[in-house]
């Protein structure tokens, strides 16, 4: 049998004042707002900003101007910025979208990661996939995006067997198979 609570006991667990959007938006806002340190190493240089307010990666500058050969050029390029990732939050360099689908230009290594202990420039190695048309990187251009996310540690547990999953079936397990074991 359930104890009885009374009105009275379950109000104090209610909050009656109207809903506010913009006092829930702060309060997220708050909640998910990581203070980054930053250092620019070019005073000339922009520094990084989001497009748009909502967008979830801040656009990285190039310092320098870049010329990428077509079919695989690549090059490492200077962002003008060092970086404090707090301890427990990694930056992960992702590529912009609209730099790959327009000039084939994407992030070698996708996502980069910018370690906590990391202090010197941030770095974007660039790639060029297109088979035939060079690209052209300027001073000042937007070339990748930066997100910076929570990462926990990892504690290994060394075991005979790994657990079963609700994917498992009896002839094989996912993973047993290889990538893209589970289908189109």
């Amino acid at each position: 049998m359930g104890t009885s609570v009374g009105r009275s006991e379950r109000e104090t667990f209610v909050d009656r004042r109207p809903y506010d959007g913009q006092r829930v938006q702060r309060v997220f806002e708050a909640l998910m707002t990581v203070e980054i340190h930053i250092t620019k190493l070019d005073p000339d240089l922009a520094l990084p900003t989001y497009a748009y307010a909502d967008d979830a990666g801040i656009d990285l500058l190039a310092r320098v101007d870049v010329e990428l050969a077509p079919g695989g050029g690549r090059a490492v390029v200077p962002t003008g910025i060092a970086i404090a990732v707090p301890p427990g939050h990694g930056g992960f360099v992702l590529p912009r979208s609209g730099l790959a689908a327009k000039q084939g230009v994407t992030v070698l290594n996708g996502p980069g990661l910018i370690d906590a202990g990391y202090r010197g420039e941030v770095m974007v190695p660039l790639v060029n996939t297109d088979p035939s048309t060079p690209a052209s990187i300027r001073r000042g251009d937007r070339i990748a995006q930066l997100v910076v996310l929570p990462v926990p540690r990892i504690a290994w547990t060394l075991v005979d067997d790994l657990p079963s999953t609700q994917r498992e079936t009896a002839a094989k397990t996912r993973g047993a198979a290889g990538h893209g074991s589970s289908g189109r």
